[in-house]
């Protein structure tokens, strides 16, 4: 057995030379599978890029020009607590207020889930709110229980 960090000569250099021609040369499209599925699990937003456009080129289906940028999603309204889960439900359109007059501008959905975990909150519309905001917030908080978001367990 020879060493295998020692370059190869005569013979041995023609048989390895030999085997990596008679070696299946992997398609694009073999090549590209692979890197995607060595990737899959990954977070690196430009490595997914370049694994996707590996397939796109491999399919013969790679765009002539490049997409616009994709926007990031917006951030929810001040209104949503961290905790709460649920998308804002529309634009910001009311601003509720605690007992001591802080508050936060918040959607519909959001502004409701608010008022309804404070004690002695007020909404009002905010001035390019369509018709009837803040009263469908009142009225949602009504039947809205506080800090809705929290999972509670029988008997509570």
């Amino acid at each position: 057995m020879s060493d295998i960090r020692q370059p190869l000569y005569g013979d041995a250099a023609t048989r390895a030379r030999e085997q990596l021609a008679e070696a299946p040369v992997p398609s694009d499209l073999d090549v590209a599978v692979s890197v995607a599925q060595q990737l899959l699990g990954s977070s690196s937003v430009p490595a997914l890029r370049e694994s996707l456009r590996l397939l796109l080129r491999a399919l013969g289906a790679e765009p002539t020009t490049l997409p616009d940028a994709v926007e990031p999603p917006p951030l929810r309204c001040p209104a949503a607590y961290p905790q709460d889960p649920t998308p804002c439900g529309g634009p910001t359109v009311v601003t509720v207020l605690d007992r001591t007059g802080a508050g936060a501008n918040g959607c519909e959905h959001h502004g409701a889930r608010l008022l309804a975990s404070l004690e002695g909150g007020r909404v009002y519309p905010l001035p390019d709110a369509p018709d009837g905001a803040a009263i469908r917030v009142f009225k949602a908080a009504a039947s809205t229980l506080p800090y809705a978001w929290v999972k509670r367990g029988e008997g509570q």
